[in-house]
């Protein structure tokens, strides 16, 4: 059960939302109102189904107060007088046809209304106009009332229903409707403003635990022999071969810089690119300069998740699941929630490889599977592709250094994949500027370099 409970609620209090957005950014897991998921939208709106709901009254009211009609005429017992009214109709003395016309009412609206779902008033128009006028002319008409007044409820019972079914549907079932179709289109288009923060995933429990410098083009198995922590079960080694694969997968895209396609770039000069790969569909590439040396991003982004939760607000939760070697760790990560619930927190499990090399730091990761960590139902499960993180020193300048970041996700849940691919460009400038401002505050003392300005 996918938060589905939830769905309605969050919508309609974006109040609670907002209340519980400030928070998530504590590390105990945010709540559910949090998590709702896009909101499912039911196939028959709520006041539409009360509209049918006092349909079905109106004709078994009618019916009703007929049957007592028939019980009231002290004439004979109740089955002369339906025999009197049905078999021997007679359209001045008889309210037989006043039953069919409400059987006509809730007959035409309920196919209308509920098995076509019309938003358009014409039906329940076309209902109480056949009502008014028939009552009317039925009433000037008949001999209703030389029978006893009580012919005359069931005609004016029938004229106020017929017209409040009219002013039913057309204030309240249609301006609702409407209501909430501009609200979850806005809330759409808010979700491709600023969409979910699905990366930065954060590697390591920030005891400035830092992987050996390795050689770039060393042997992996040489490398092995060197390292501390050592891949041993089975299982251990398959989050390697996966970390290696994402790494491997990285530097493909790394080279293949003269096929990025530009998409979009913000004021700062970061710019965002994209790239099809095989098997893994459309991917996002950032690339920005920042004003500082590479060992600062190399801390803050690769290093210290649990310090990137503080000032990177679009992440509410960072875990180490597994060291599994000293390159290579398992994270469970859950991104917060966006747009006001439209786009849900989504968490992910990701196998990270981390390197240091002499000209650059890598960051690598994609999608794994951990045993106790299996997909819960308070959670879409994303699921991200190779991608990871890229600073590349300045052979020129220390002091300034390249931000790369590469995303592959799959984010599931029900939002159109356009919606997401559209919103990911702003989701990664936003990450920039809260990297950009976390840099400035670690740092006052170094605003000196920024004469350096290299470009």
């Amino acid at each position: 059960m996918q938060g589905g409970e939830y769905g309605e609620l969050g919508g309609s209090l974006p109040a609670i939302a907002s209340l519980n957005a400030s928070y998530s950014t504590s590390l105990t897991l945010p709540s559910p109102y949090l998590l709702v998921p896009p909101a499912k939208r039911k196939a028959v709106s709520d006041v539409r189904r009360t509209f049918c709901l006092f349909v079905t009254f109106d004709f078994l009211f009618i019916m009703l107060l007929w049957i007592i009609e028939l019980n009231v005429n002290v004439t004979g017992s109740i089955w002369d007088n339906l025999k009197d009214q049905v078999v021997r109709y007679n359209f001045k003395s008889s309210f037989f046809d006043i039953v069919v016309l409400a059987l006509f009412r809730f007959l035409c609206l309920q196919i209308g209304y509920a098995a076509f779902r019309l938003k358009h008033w014409w039906v329940v128009a076309v209902s109480t106009l056949v009502t008014s006028v028939f009552l009317v002319v039925k009433v000037i008409i008949s001999e209703l009332l030389s029978k006893d007044a009580f012919g005359y409820v069931l005609a004016i019972a029938s004229f106020v229903v017929a017209w409040l079914e009219t002013w039913f549907l057309d204030f309240k079932v249609l301006t609702q409707e409407a209501d909430d179709e501009r609200a979850y289109l806005a809330a759409v288009n808010a979700a491709c403003e600023r969409a979910p923060m699905i990366y930065p995933r954060p590697v390591s429990d920030g005891q400035f635990y830092s992987p050996p410098e390795s050689v770039a083009d060393s042997d992996s198995d040489l490398d092995e022999e060197i390292l501390g922590r050592r891949a041993v079960t089975a299982e251990e080694k398959e989050y390697v071969r996966q970390g290696r694969e994402a790494m491997a997968v990285v530097e493909q895209i790394l080279s293949q810089e003269e096929n990025w396609k530009f998409e979009k770039n913000n004021d700062m000069g970061d710019s965002v690119y994209t790239l099809e790969i095989p098997y893994h569909g459309k991917t996002f590439i950032l690339k920005g300069l920042m004003q500082c040396p590479a060992e600062f991003v190399y801390q803050e982004v690769i290093l210290q998740p649990e310090k990137m939760v503080q000032w990177n607000k679009t992440v509410s939760v960072c875990q180490i699941l597994q060291r599994v070697d000293d390159n290579t760790l398992v994270t469970y990560d859950v991104s917060a929630g966006a747009a006001g619930g439209v786009v849900s927190a989504r968490d992910f499990v990701n196998v990270r490889r981390v390197e240091r090399r002499r000209d650059c730091y890598m960051s690598a990761g994609m999608a794994t599977n951990y045993d106790t960590k299996p997909p819960c139902g308070r959670y879409v499960r994303g699921e991200n592709g190779p991608g990871g993180f890229v600073v590349l020193k300045s052979s020129s300048n220390p002091s300034v250094c390249t931000f790369i970041w590469v995303l592959n996700t799959d984010l599931k849940g029900r939002l159109p994949r356009y919606l997401i691919h559209q919103s990911l460009a702003a989701t990664m400038f936003e990450f920039m500027s809260h990297l950009r401002q976390r840099i400035t505050d670690l740092r006052p003392s170094h605003h000196h370099h920024h004469h350096h300005l290299h470009t």
